[in-house]
């Protein structure tokens, strides 16, 4: 742990081979607890017969939100609409009754406006909701569909593969290439001592999200607010959050985020951490709320479209060992 000011900071070694990404709040202290569901006894229609009806809603976006005011804003529509207090899903339940929001955030990606000619130098400023827009706060019967979905979530991340998916109802929603940790272990000064930097292997859930993630130097600790894209050109960091899991109960430090440089997908690259294109991990953060399924798995043997099944390349030469 390292003091910054009076804030706790967690180091979690991740981003690329100079980066260090780290959450705001100590994290043997986390700031949200993982969401709890009424018990499997009361379901959810059950209980909806019980509290009053709520009607859909239409609001006005008074102002352009930029990404930098984009989670102010939607959190003071929670407060003011009072969106499932119970459950802590407000924001999501807003961002899947009006999808749009998710495609103009996934829109935003570095790489996607490159290929239409746009350089955009700093994320944070894209404007996410137009003034004058409108955005549609769910019914109660909306809102449960929802819940719904999102608790049958699962992230699935076969390590080998490089591939994560999202399953949700028993579909695959979402399949798409990642980054996974290096088969090393490797002294780091920050920490001052050596780090083994594989991602870990188990199942576990999402027990932290941070929506505002600050990257330091892991060889100095100095933060910085820049980052090299794959075309040599600079930019600020863009401002995506990350998902921490715990894995077997144990919290490696081993998250789920974004990634500037997507040419390195597809490799053993990281400290440990999933990394995943910009629009992917905008995805992965309104499907996944926290207490969601995550499996980090090692499987050698995989079929392919075809349904034949192929072999893996053994990145972390279990074979040897076992």
């Amino acid at each position: 742990m390292v003091t910054l000011g009076k804030q706790q900071l967690g180091w979690h070694l991740c981003h690329s081979w100079w980066l260090l990404l780290i959450l705001w709040g100590s994290v043997c202290s986390p700031k949200h607890e993982p969401i709890v569901f009424p018990p499997p006894s009361i379901t959810d229609s059950q209980q909806a017969s019980k509290q009053k009806t709520i009607e859909p809603v239409r609001v006005e976006v008074p102002r352009a939100i930029t990404i930098n005011t984009y989670f102010d804003f939607m959190d003071s529509l929670v407060l003011r609409h009072a969106i499932d207090t119970a459950y802590g899903l407000g924001e999501y339940l807003l961002v899947h009754a009006n999808p749009w929001i998710l495609d103009s955030l996934r829109a935003t990606d570095y790489y996607t406006l490159k290929n239409k000619g746009i350089y955009q130098p700093d994320q944070r400023t894209s404007v996410i909701l137009q003034k004058g827009a409108h955005l549609i706060i769910p019914d109660t019967s909306v809102r449960r569909q929802i819940r719904e979905r999102l608790r049958t979530t699962t992230v699935d991340v076969n390590i080998p593969e490089f591939t994560l998916r999202l399953i949700q109802l028993g579909d695959t929603i979402l399949s798409c290439r990642v980054r996974v940790g290096r088969f090393a272990v490797e002294f780091l000064p920050v920490v001052g001592h050596d780090v083994n930097l594989q991602t870990p292997i188990g199942r576990g859930e999402i027990v932290r999200i941070e929506r505002n993630p600050l990257f330091i130097d892991p060889d100095n600790g100095i933060p910085t607010r820049r980052t090299r894209r794959d075309d040599g050109r600079y930019t600020a960091m863009p401002r995506i959050p990350c998902l921490e899991p715990a894995i077997n109960g144990i919290r490696h430090g081993s998250l789920i985020h974004a990634t500037t440089n997507i040419q390195t997908l597809g490799k053993a690259y990281s400290h440990g951490c999933i990394g995943t294109s910009e629009p992917d991990a905008w995805m992965i953060y309104y499907n996944a709320p926290l207490g969601t399924r995550v499996l980090f798995r090692y499987d050698l043997k995989i079929r392919d479209q075809t349904g034949k099944m192929v072999a893996l390349r053994d990145i972390y030469k279990k074979r040897r060992r076992e």
